[in-house]
């Protein structure tokens, strides 16, 4: 993720003092001044950053600490809390029109990835029972109008567009009408963008707006772009009066400070931010969850939310009925796997476990159905029935067996047994502490 650098940094310097009983003056400067140098070579906006070290060490000073924390908890609780006020305290929402449709615009420079951002947010919205229609308002660059129609037979939304000989105003103007044809109660509306903002682009989009006085105009940045991104917002926010941005490409290694330096530049909030080139890649934005996610603490929540998207209720109460009765065989293990890989690469889970993060880094870029992935499943599919039931008849002449069916050695079918049977027995401990249970008792698969 972009903040991984930051993370490591910030994590490093709360350490030294997180389990102090007490945090002496000289203490608090140091970490004080470690946490400012990670800030500003994640390209955090200097006079925010100045800003933000001001804060926490006036609360740290002034505060008294609280019954059960220590003096070096204190610190971490403060530095938390104050890094959710600078992304903008609490998530932000789309507005909605009291008479539909909704109409949102999306602008921003030429590379940002607005197009994609487009079919993503429609495709995010329909999730939420909205029917949106995507409209084709960027004329200029080429093929722009073919991408967005592409996109909508993917996700199968309906995309309005007029051509590109017809201006992006009058484009917008029927959109509406056509919006209300198809009974769509979300009109999301694509512009053009330009490498550079200049006066044509602005009159442009000045002239969109007051055409169809948008409930939402969102500006699309590139995290990659650094501080640049805080410019590109405040100048469009000038002349547009911008509610809210959608960061892009936010799992590359961007270092993240456009996020941190946006709100208290600009005034707007991020309200999604895009984690992928999927289409499904786009998340709402949570401040609270980016602070604990910055700091190394996790995102408990959002690993819910994810495993709650991709596995259905109905497996997860027949997983957990399979575990109360203590019959949970390779076949079962094979099916939870590829439910847990729906829900993306093993680096993106384990990031939002606490405690987890460097675990996470060196898996960077692994899938779930990726090469092991594979493998396992090849192991398990050269297995009999009865031997995926019990794994305990499986021998030395068996394995070899299965190991040759496969196209693997023995030692790989040796290594899936000893965690399957390790993975076994943890969820059967597991079972006994976790209420979490009858709700499915969803449990992370073996790792290697």
């Amino acid at each position: 993720m972009a903040f991984d650098n930051l993370t490591d940094k910030l994590t490093a310097a709360i350490k030294k003092i997180r389990g102090n009983k007490t945090v002496s003056e000289e203490d608090l400067r140091s970490t004080l001044r470690e946490v400012r140098l990670a800030l500003l070579e994640a390209d955090v906006n200097f006079k925010v950053v100045k800003e933000f070290v001001a804060k926490v060490r006036e609360r740290a000073q002034g505060q008294q600490v609280e019954a059960n924390l220590t003096g070096g908890q204190q610190v971490v609780k403060i530095v938390h809390e104050e890094l959710i006020n600078l992304l903008g305290g609490q998530q932000s929402k789309l507005t909605v029109a009291a008479n539909p449709p909704t109409i949102i615009m999306l602008i921003g420079l030429q590379g940002a990835g607005k197009t994609t951002t487009v079919a993503k947010l429609a495709n995010s919205l329909r999730k939420e029972g909205k029917k949106p229609l995507m409209v084709a308002g960027d004329v200029y660059r080429p093929a722009a109008i073919t991408q967005l129609e592409v996109l909508g037979k993917q996700l199968d939304i309906p995309v309005f567009s007029l051509g590109d000989q017809t201006s992006p105003v009058e484009i917008a103007k029927q959109s509406i009408q056509r919006a209300n044809a198809l009974f769509c109660d979300t009109v999301i509306i694509d512009t053009a963008g330009r490498l550079h903002i200049d006066e044509p682009l602005m009159t442009e989009l000045q002239n969109i707006k007051a055409a169809v006085n948008p409930q939402e105009i969102l500006l699309v940045v590139d995290a990659m772009t650094g501080q640049d991104a805080v410019n590109v917002a405040d100048a469009f926010n000038k002349a547009l009066a911008i509610t809210g941005l959608v960061v892009t490409k936010l799992d590359g290694d961007a270092r993240g400070g456009a996020i941190l330096s946006v709100k208290a530049v600009t005034g707007c909030p991020v309200k999604f931010v895009g984690m992928g080139e999927k289409l499904d890649a786009l998340q709402p934005f949570y401040p609270d969850r980016m602070a604990s996610r910055i700091l190394g603490m996790g995102d408990v929540l959002s690993l819910i939310e994810r495993a709650q998207e991709a596995i259905s209720l109905e497996d997860a109460k027949k997983m957990a009925e399979t575990m109360k009765a203590n019959a949970f065989t390779l076949d079962m293990f094979l099916e939870q796997m590829q439910q847990v890989k729906k829900m993306g690469s093993l680096e993106s889970i384990l990031s939002m476990i606490p405690g987890m993060g460097k675990i996470s880094k060196q898996l960077e870029g692994a899938e779930l159905d990726g090469k092991e992935m594979k493998h396992i499943e090849a192991i398990i599919r050269s297995m009999t029935p009865h031997e995926r039931k019990d794994t305990k008849i499986i021998n030395g002449s068996r394995r070899k067996r299965i190991a040759q069916g496969a196209g693997l050695r023995v030692q790989d079918v040796n290594r899936l047994i000893k965690q399957f049977e390790e993975s076994k027995k943890m969820m059967k401990l597991m079972q006994g502490k976790n209420k979490y249970a009858r709700k499915g008792n969803f449990k992370m698969p073996f790792m290697q």
